[in-house]
């Protein structure tokens, strides 16, 4: 369906893996919300993502995540990309993301996540805290799903 992200052999040992989910909703009229999480402990507005488990695969490991930390159920429709960067405790990092469609489920706050608002597609990007999660979503506006999602 979506393929699976294949990290090179020589890859930093201490590479931190991890996935999350772009969610979408439709609206009516050929519109659709995006789903941005706050997280309190960070102060930052993300899309909801975490680290793999052990034999756990990338897209495994984004619906996990996504149910962990909102509460939804989704369905995968395609991969996105991946953010690479240095984690806050100076390890490399890289997150692979999956657009995902809303299956059933409301959010609860929780542990990792204490608010969840959805926004419209432009008003997304300007709500995102981090300049790497602004530039994955200049790549989702440009994927035909989105396009579909929103018909």
């Amino acid at each position: 369906m979506t393929g699976e992200l294949i990290i090179p052999h020589d890859a930093p040992i201490d590479l931190i893996r991890a996935a999350g989910g772009i969610v979408i909703r439709p609206l009516g009229g050929g519109r659709f919300e995006v789903a941005c999480i706050f997280r309190e402990a960070r102060g930052d507005w993300t899309f909801p993502k975490g680290k793999l488990d052990l034999g756990e695969s990338f897209e495994q490991a984004a619906l996990r995540e996504v149910l962990e930390e909102t509460s939804m159920n989704c369905e995968v429709l395609r991969f996105v990309g991946t953010t690479n960067y240095t984690h806050r405790k100076g390890k490399p990092k890289i997150v692979a993301y999956y657009l995902m469609s809303v299956a059933g489920g409301e959010f609860t706050p929780n542990e990792e996540v204490d608010e969840l608002v959805w926004l419209p597609l432009e008003q997304v990007r300007e709500h995102l805290t981090w300049d790497r999660d602004q530039e994955l979503f200049d790549l989702v506006v440009t994927m035909s799903e989105v396009r579909a999602q929103a018909s």
